[in-house]
């Protein structure tokens, strides 16, 4: 795939990136067997686990969890009222999209993520290989029902405004249970070319992973340099540059 020549010049010493189809075909450029952490790229690997758990009775969505009045969805849905480091809510559950990277620390003690090497919200560290397992699963799951999956990637909370990391206010900040849905926010780190079906997350680390369902691609990379303006640029041009290399 010509257009993921991008990373070639991108301004991270280590860099990989790579796209994988609904079928199973992938295309990689770079180091894609280096290990670089995910940073909060992390919480669809927690969303996935709090999911399977669901399925196998071991917790309930709408069980209480975290502040009070809050539950496991309001966690995974950044909407417990819980601010994005600390213990003490700064509103009630269900007011406001707070980004909380506490909300998915509570998430670790209800057995959910054993399989994290650190925290729950931003501690796994793995391979450009790895990530694209992720979003192969996303695509297509097999850990989950489809149907699971579909709840997941829908708007949970409707309506909430918030900041969306990195990019600003967004009105509405919409979510999913532990992804980041685009819908028609802009600015945004895909591109213009995805659809508003796409959901994913993206992370302080350099690293990124969106799903597509309508071209049915999952595109991902992961870096060694810090989140900042080289990817506001660089991630919604190789978005778009894949994309359109597919449409052709």
């Amino acid at each position: 795939m010509d257009a993921l020549r991008q990373i070639d010049g991108w301004p991270a010493g280590r860099k990989a990136a790579g796209a994988v189809r609904v079928d199973g075909r992938r295309q990689t450029r770079g180091e894609t067997t280096t290990r670089l952490p995910w940073a909060s790229v992390s919480k669809l690997v927690s969303a996935l686990a709090v999911l399977v758990a669901a399925e196998e009775g071991i917790v309930e969505l709408d069980e209480p969890a975290g502040p009070p009045g809050s539950t496991v969805r309001h966690l995974l849905a950044h909407t417990s009222g819980l601010p994005f480091e600390g213990t003490s809510p700064i509103g009630r559950p269900g007011q406001r999209r707070v980004y909380s990277n506490a909300g998915f620390g509570v998430l670790g003690p209800l057995g959910t993520a054993a399989e994290l090497v650190g925290d729950a919200g931003s501690g796994v560290e793995g391979t450009l290989d790895d990530l694209l397992a992720v979003g192969r699963e996303l695509l297509a799951p097999t850990v989950v029902a489809a149907e699971t999956l579909a709840e997941a990637a829908a708007i949970q909370f409707p309506g909430l405004p918030g900041i969306l990391p990195g990019f600003g206010r967004q009105e509405p900040n919409d979510w999913g249970l532990g992804m980041e849905l685009r819908d028609s926010k802009s600015p945004h780190w895909t591109g213009s070319r995805n659809s508003e079906q796409t959901f994913g997350h993206f992370g302080r680390s350099g690293t990124f992973l969106w799903v597509d369902p309508e071209p049915g691609i999952a595109l991902a990379c992961l870096t060694d340099l810090e989140f900042g303006g080289w990817a506001k640029r660089a991630w919604p041009e190789l978005s778009d540059a894949v994309l359109e290399e597919l449409s052709r």
